[in-house]
């Protein structure tokens, strides 16, 4: 798609959607009705072709207009995009182009005309933003196309405004419009002369991954750093959420220090883990992976099994429980260096002996709630430079029911509650993901790697070498991913696994299949696999 762009002084929007090029459109010119206006510069320094039409003194708006009609005649063009363009185009122009947008800076049909984040300051509102409109010869009054919000905070001035209006909004909201036209996804129509123009955009839905969001979050903390010290960091809460999160979570332990990037990222991922189960449960987490997990009768017992996965590898990591917690875990906890315990809740004699630690960071999220309560958000989010990828929560927790067995060797009834816990614990490691269980327990865990046979040696290895009263003997392997080869399979026969779970449908299923029986391992498809990147 070819533009027209017209504009009075910089041109900034024209020259970002030069840039830009969304939906890929180009300028095929640049028009200024003044002879000394920065955009000529900038146009040309992009390559895009300029023109001059200066409205002579006594010279009508019509006969200007024509004259620049005329100049662009010349011109292959399907959209005429106005930046700052000083002038209130007439009926004759807008007739004899293509459609016509603006970009204005407020909310339409609020504060229209010139001085308009003066206007927004004056009337004290909270939210501003940019419009982008089709142009009529009636001032700020087209149809809107899109519009963009922006925060107006306390002690902005107009220039301020001026300047977030324009990179926040106008750069987002203007090449969207004019990806809209690219995609012809735009109609602008009008039943008849004196008929107002209407303007309507294919696929501009809702849903849950609706066309356009718009996200409002408010600054919670500004935290002493972000990964590393050298970055800032900050904490912005979501009021809309009802889940149990670590996010506006209180701080029981008034003498620790406060919460960090790493800690409620690394709380984060750990509540996440212990939400999975329905049993008493506990995890154990080190840059949010799972250095053990296992859930028992009570509370101290499944953290000791799943401390005693990776002890070593626990040392200043992240504890998460799913039941209230009391001395005895506590007890347990405070045994070793701890940065922070996450439950829902603590009695009275837990705290005490939790608030002797002081640099340790007591979180009470509150209830979790009971089966899907615990569960009330359902997308994802990851920032990524230019954008955000947006997810649904990996909520798959098949039964023994659900799986398929392949192999000739059927699992045990034991064997097969393993598998249902592995699989869920295992969703919470970084892919490669390999982890061994016994039981209701983590023995090994392998994560992040590039390679699957050498998940497997690594979960291999700390299960022999850190584990502690725990062995792969006899061990479950569960596979975030299928096995392209069967050497992950004799890898982990070595180790002493006797039995698998792995999603299947690897070209060479069949060779990973023969190998566990070669071995007279149990394995079992879930189907569907768990990757975890971040």
């Amino acid at each position: 798609m070819k533009i027209a762009g017209l504009a009075s002084n910089r041109g900034r929007n024209l020259r970002h959607i030069a840039d830009a090029a969304p939906g890929g459109a180009e300028l095929s010119v640049v028009l200024t009705n003044r002879e000394q206006a920065p955009v000529l510069e900038a146009a040309t320094e992009r390559r895009i072709p300029t023109e001059v039409v200066e409205r002579e003194e006594g010279e009508s708006r019509e006969s200007h207009e024509r004259r620049i009609v005329d100049r662009l005649a010349g011109y292959d063009f399907d959209l005429v995009c106005l930046d700052g363009y000083m002038r209130v185009l007439t009926d004759e122009f807008l007739d004899a182009v293509p459609p016509t947008l603006n970009v204005h800076p407020s909310l339409l049909p609020a504060f229209p005309g010139m001085d308009a984040h003066e206007q927004v300051l004056d009337a004290g509102v909270r939210t501003t933003g940019c419009t982008v409109h089709v142009v009529t010869e009636e001032v700020d009054a087209g149809p809107i196309v899109t519009q963009e919000p922006v925060p107006v905070y306390e002690g902005d001035d107009a220039a301020a405004l001026k300047e977030r209006v324009l990179h926040d909004a106008e750069f987002t909201a203007y090449p969207r419009a004019v990806r809209w036209f690219a995609e012809d996804r735009v109609t602008v129509e009008r039943d008849g002369d004196d008929a107002p123009v209407n303007v309507t955009v294919d696929g501009d839905e809702g849903g849950d991954f609706p066309e356009r969001r718009f996200v409002s979050e408010e600054r919670a903390d500004t935290l002493r750093y972000g990964e590393n010290p050298h970055q800032d960091a900050a904490l912005y809460v979501d009021d809309g959420c009802e889940e149990a999160s670590v996010v506006d979570a209180p701080q029981l332990n008034p003498g620790a220090k406060g919460m960090g990037y790493n800690n409620y990222n690394d709380a984060d991922a750990a509540l996440n883990l212990v939400k999975e189960f329905d049993e008493p449960a506990a995890a154990v987490i080190k840059h949010t992976n799972p250095a053990g997990c296992a859930t028992s009768d009570t509370l101290a017992d499944a953290y000791d099994r799943a401390l005693r996965t990776d002890a070593k590898s626990a040392f200043g990591g992240i504890v998460a429980l799913n039941r209230k917690c009391d001395a005895d875990t506590a007890d347990a906890v405070v045994d070793s260096f701890k940065e922070v315990v996450v439950a829902p809740g603590y009695t009275d004699s837990a705290l005490d002996v939790l608030r002797e630690k002081k640099n340790l960071r007591v979180l009470d999220v509150g209830p979790l709630g009971e089966g899907d309560e615990r569960f009330s958000e359902r997308f994802t989010e990851k920032p990524i430079v230019g954008g955000r990828l947006v997810q649904e929560r990996d909520r798959q927790s098949p039964t023994a029911a659900d799986l398929e067995v392949v192999t000739e060797r059927e699992p045990t009834d034991e064997q097969l509650e393993t598998m249902t816990f592995a699989w869920k614990t295992l969703k919470h490691v970084k892919s490669n993901g390999i982890l061994f269980a016994t039981g209701t327990e983590t023995v090994g865990v392998g994560m992040g790697q590039v390679s699957r046979v050498d998940a497997v040696t690594l979960a291999a290895m700390k299960a022999e070498k850190d584990a502690d009263g725990k062995s792969a003997e006899g061990a479950v392997m569960a596979s975030d991913a299928f096995f392209p080869f069967p050497d992950a399979i004799e890898e982990a026969a070595e180790a002493g696994v006797e039995a698998v779970i792995q999603p299947g449908g690897s070209v060479n299923d069949e060779d990973v299949i023969a190998a566990a029986d070669e071995h007279d391992m149990a394995m079992a498809f879930t189907g569907s696999r768990c990757f975890r990147h971040d």
